[in-house]
């Protein structure tokens, strides 16, 4: 992932303490030789505070759609006084789901009063919200006759409806945003029922329970200030409702009574707008002031949040695989990350990035080469997932001449450099922080969401499954242009989230060269990269499994594939332009391809990629801090690879079982609304004609918005 836009911080200083002094004396022998009773001297006036005053009381609505999960467990659980197997809900892996819920929607009210003294925030808070959780259980009941029931009967199974907390908040005020911990009381109304079928006659009963429960609830959020009496945030909770008691489902048809216990936990993660009736106290500073006009000195220190909602409804599909698309769902995403660093020396500085991510794509991040939506991962988690997805030291060296100053950003500590430098990364990166950059197409957070437009889909860059990967990066940079090199880790295997330690036998190397340039006869700039990559890693031939299969050797194309992985090469290059048209008017385009031969290791399923479009600023409409954008893409697989899926092979993120060929191409246009400079709300549409290559499927639909903030 690209480093995002971020603002600097700036520190004010006061002087004149000599001056200060001189006053003073001056005043003193003017008092002395006056001897007339001194005036009442005015009390200086406070310090104008730097944070927000959160005091007082607040309402406010909250609500998700696919971003919250639970976990349902069920026993021990008897027929007839004999235990039935299998009644535990498990772990979701990235191609099944055998027990986790997803919620499909969750909503509600909340309100609270806070106390503040100086920036240290507490309060208390009670919130009601409805809620979807909900997943049946399977169980075969070995033992019982339900072996050969196919599907399998959901034995037990439960819902959650309604949740009601009440919190106590600890919170921090800086800026126009407060970050705070929670912890109180949390209850639920729930739902247990029990079908089975008569194995003689064929017929169906069921039963229900209704269950009251009773836990406690944990949690963390931040939220925003946008005008003295609204605030926009994000508020996660662990909510862990404890275990019931024994009761009773109905009797299965000549096996006895069903008995079991039931316990319900589940993580949660809300958007929320709140009303301050009375209004916040903001100072002018901070109300006036951009992130971007503060400077911290030695150290940065900048986060952000992001939560991303996307749904696609139905489409022609007339049959489906593994990894196929799926048509009318609804899922979320949401990551928020810290962006710390420090200055060790003038030369070397030192940056860590934690992590937090939560939610999925669509189908589980399946079903469209050039998938839509940037923040999901093929590492997605039912709940908040931590990850150090950076932490890396940069030595730079500067070669004189002209120096440019640097602004404190993300993962950039304020600086003076200079402009000819050699510049040495080594740790723990994402290669797209320093490869294949746009300004206008390479940032999910806030632009294009699609794979294919915001970056070069054909570029197998070598990561692990969040996008990381660990190596050593050098750069060499002048004002007219660039290069930079890196050799970094590949996955042990395709879409592996463990990276080789066998450097010098298997890794990626990448190559750049950036030229820049100002545009004759618009006088506008631009940038132009050239990109080389050359990867080796355990990976499978197209043409020898395909071979394997259809001689009859293998029934199973992606049994032929795993026994045959061996260190093989994949090669490729990418050419990406930048350029503006006027300050508020920009181009891009980029183009991609690889050898197609072997198998992907850590991106998508593209061999070649033609995209671009268009990014415009709101000047036009009295709205500078807005952005429309609109782009599109076209993506191929080379013949071999084609074949691969037409005899039913899995890829990193398709695979429909069988293949009617036909280039998979996107549209995507979006509006990012600015409500503050460091809150924006974005709308985004996409349609996916012949996803995943198949002509038999779509064309596809996609909706989708996105909350973003940083500080």
């Amino acid at each position: 992932m690209a480093p995002e836009r971020r603002g600097t911080w700036a520190m004010r200083r006061t002087g004149g303490a000599g001056i200060g002094v001189a006053l003073g004396l001056c005043a003193g022998l003017a008092q002395a030789a006056d001897l007339r009773p001194p005036a009442l001297s005015t009390p200086a006036a406070p310090a104008t505070p730097t944070f927000v005053d959160w005091s007082g009381p607040y309402l406010g609505i909250e609500g998700s759609a696919g971003a919250s999960f639970g976990n349902y467990r069920f026993g021990p659980s008897t027929i007839g006084g004999q235990p039935i197997p299998a009644f535990q809900s498990g772990d979701s892996t990235r191609r099944s789901d055998t027990g986790r819920t997803a919620t499909t929607a969750v909503g509600g009210l909340f309100g609270g009063y806070n106390w503040q003294t100086g920036p240290y925030l507490y309060g208390l808070e009670a919130d009601l919200y409805g809620a979807n959780l909900k997943r049946p259980v399977p169980s075969n009941a070995v033992g019982f006759g339900y072996e050969d029931v196919d599907p399998p009967f959901s034995v037990i199974r439960g819902k959650t409806d309604l949740y009601g907390a009440l919190r106590a908040r600890l919170g921090y005020s800086f800026e126009s945003y407060l970050v705070y911990a929670t912890f109180g009381l949390a209850g639920a109304n729930a739902r247990v029922l029990a079908t089975y079928p008569d194995l003689a006659t064929g017929a169906v009963a069921s039963a229900r329970r209704d269950l009251s429960f009773l836990g406690f609830t944990l949690g963390a959020g931040v939220q925003y200030a946008i005008t003295p009496n609204l605030a926009l945030g994000l508020d996660y909770r662990y909510v862990d409702l404890g275990r019931s008691g024994r009761f009773d489902l109905g009797n299965v048809p000549g096996l006895g009574p069903v008995t079991t216990q039931a316990a319900f936990s589940s993580h949660q993660m809300m958007a929320r707008l709140s009303w301050y009736p009375y209004g916040l106290k903001l100072p002018a500073e901070v109300a006036e002031d951009a992130p971007a006009s503060r400077d911290t000195g030695r150290y940065s220190f900048h986060g952000q949040t992001t939560f991303v909602m996307q749904g696609v409804p139905g489409f022609r599909a007339p049959y489906r695989g593994e990894n196929s698309l799926v048509g009318n769902q609804v899922q979320s995403t949401t990551t928020a990350t810290l962006f710390l660093g420090v200055k060790l020396t003038d030369s070397t500085e030192l940056y860590y990035n934690p992590e937090f991510s939560q939610g999925f794509g669509l189908s589980r991040t399946l079903g469209v080469a050039g998938f839509v939506n940037g923040e999901a991962q093929k590492a997605g988690a039912p709940f908040p997932k931590l990850r150090s997805n950076r932490y890396f030291i940069r030595q730079t060296f500067g070669l004189g001449g002209a120096t440019e100053d640097v602004p404190d950003g993300v993962n950039q500590v304020a600086m003076t450099r200079d402009v000819e430098r050699i510049s040495v990364v080594a740790g723990k990166f994402a290669l797209g922080d320093f490869f294949d950059g746009n300004v206008y197409a390479h940032d999910p957070r806030v632009d294009f969401m699609n794979w294919s437009i915001w970056g070069s889909s054909a570029w197998d860059f070598p990561a692990n499954l969040p996008g990381f990967t660990q190596g050593v990066m050098v750069e060499y940079n002048r004002p007219e242009f660039a290069i930079r090199a890196a050799y970094t880790q590949v996955p042990k295997e395709p879409s592996n989230d463990v990276l080789d330690p066998r450097v010098f036998e298997r890794a990626g190397t990448n190559i750049e060269f950036e030229e820049r340039h100002v545009l004759p006869g618009l006088d506008q700039p631009g940038k132009l990269r050239i990109g080389l990559f050359s990867n080796v890693g355990n990976t499978a031939n197209y043409r020898q499994v395909v071979g394997l299969t259809q001689s009859g050797i293998y029934d199973d194309i992606n049994d032929a594939a795993a026994a045959t992985r061996r260190p093989r090469r994949k090669t490729g290059a990418y050419i990406n332009l930048e350029q503006a048209l006027t300050p508020d008017l920009g181009l891009f385009a980029r183009a991609s391809v690889s050898d197609g031969r072997n198998e992907s290791l850590s991106f998508t399923d593209v061999d070649r990629s033609l995209s671009g479009g268009l990014s415009l600023k709101g000047t036009a409409w009295e709205r500078p801090g807005d952005t429309l954008g609109i782009g599109a893409a076209i993506n191929g697989l080379s013949p071999s690879h084609r074949a691969f899926f037409a005899n039913g092979g899995l890829g990193l993120l398709i695979g429909d079982g069988r293949l009617n060929y036909g280039t998979e191409r996107a549209l995507e246009t979006y509006y990012a609304l600015s409500l503050t400079k460091a809150v924006t709300v974005s709308f985004n549409y996409q349609l996916v004609v012949n996803p995943a290559y198949n002509r038999d499927r779509g064309p596809a639909n996609f909706f989708g918005t996105r909350l973003h903030a940083d500080f």
